[in-house]
């Protein structure tokens, strides 16, 4: 699986785009936002350029990522109010990305700003910055800030050999034999070492760094805080398999690009690798009931099984086509969406949040 051609989130607007059910990762950011405040005034006591240059790496499309680009203009220009500014805005993702919809949306962004923080805020320039962030991005020492959001748990590739020694399962389950866990870390070592390495050579000394991924709380995780939520795919998976609508071979064969870290091996890495200090790692848990207390556009509460399955298909589906096909995902959704809110009914499940704030050396 090539994933730096075919990872990306479903595109448009549409009712399975990610622009539409992104609510957990805009909660996500929600939650890190004291932290990306504090990261920002901590960097703007110490050092006040005319020209801010920031990224959002693995920005995906839709609002979220506006959200955030607003709430960090608005934030440097509290904080640097003293100077007129320029911001330089990088979006980030891989090439297969929607930065169509991205660029749509930009004059409504630039309006918004205005009308919240007046005309003479600054200059803004937008840059889209179509690659993997497991490489290089930006010239030695441009950037002055850098978020991450729900993106540093896809790897770039899938750990060789799993096809073989991961059978029946899409992801690390419960069943799956050590040197599938060992064969996914390992790869997640060398993947996160390779973009401290080059954020350390892109970022300006001083300068910040706040990375949101989805992990675990511990270092022996059971199969829930591994990832529930690609538990029950394969769950629904292997259904079709049993019933002969999908090969077993196929699901053999098929293995998602993910890992979810615990803080200690987040911590680790960043130690070893030596760019950055940490300033601050937190741990927090977003519920999967946390839709039941949000609207639909006719005022009725959202069903919260629904929504997570709508979620977790508009950032799964771009992988399963290609290797299973097209015809499938209805039929593996529906069944998704009604184990989903079995469990659901059975237990409470949480999404874990790491949170990491850097300063580089």
């Amino acid at each position: 699986m090539e994933v730096s051609k075919i990872l990306h989130m479903n595109s448009g607007v549409g009712d399975k785009s990610y622009a539409k059910n992104s609510l957990l990762q805009q909660k996500a950011i929600s939650i890190a936002w004291p932290i990306i405040k504090e990261a920002i005034e901590d960097f703007c006591n110490t050092q006040s350029p005319t020209t801010l240059s920031m990224a959002d790496l693995g920005c995906s499309s839709g609002p979220n990522t506006l959200m955030i680009v607003s709430k960090l203009i608005k934030q440097f220009h509290k904080n640097l109010h003293n100077k007129p500014l320029q911001f330089q805005i990088f979006f980030n993702d891989l090439p297969a990305n929607d930065f169509n919809a991205i660029f749509k949306s930009l004059p409504n962004l630039l309006e918004d700003l205005k009308n919240e923080i007046g005309a003479d805020f600054g200059r803004c320039f937008f840059n889209g910055v179509p690659g993997s962030f497991y490489g290089r991005l930006f010239p030695n020492k441009s950037l002055h800030f850098v978020h991450s959001s729900y993106s540093l748990q896809w790897l770039s590739q899938v750990p060789k050999g799993m096809e073989t020694r991961n059978k029946g399962n899409i992801f690390i389950d419960s069943t799956s034999p050590k040197k599938v866990i060992e064969g996914y870390y390992r790869q997640f070592q060398k993947d996160f070492s390779v973009f401290l390495k080059c954020r350390g050579e892109e970022v300006v000394s001083g300068g910040r760094m706040v990375v949101t991924i989805v992990g675990r709380r511990d270092e022996y995780p059971s199969n829930q805080d591994y990832c529930y939520a690609f538990y029950l795919l394969n769950l629904a998976l292997n259904n079709m398999v049993a019933q002969g609508l999908v090969e077993e071979d196929k699901v053999d064969r098929f293995n998602i690009p993910n890992f979810m870290p615990s803080p200690e091996e987040i911590k680790a890495e960043v130690l070893k690798e030596g760019s950055f200090i940490i300033n601050e790692l937190e741990v927090s848990r977003i519920d999967w009931n946390f839709y039941s207390t949000e609207f639909d556009g006719s005022n009725v509460l959202a069903d919260s099984s629904f929504n997570i399955a709508k979620c977790i298909r508009s950032v799964t589906e771009p992988l399963l086509i290609p290797h299973f096909g097209e015809a499938i995902v209805e039929d593996l959704f529906k069944r998704y969406k009604n184990i989903v809110k079995y469990e659901m009914s059975r237990k409470r499940i949480e999404f874990t949040n790491l949170t990491i704030s850097l300063t580089k050396i």
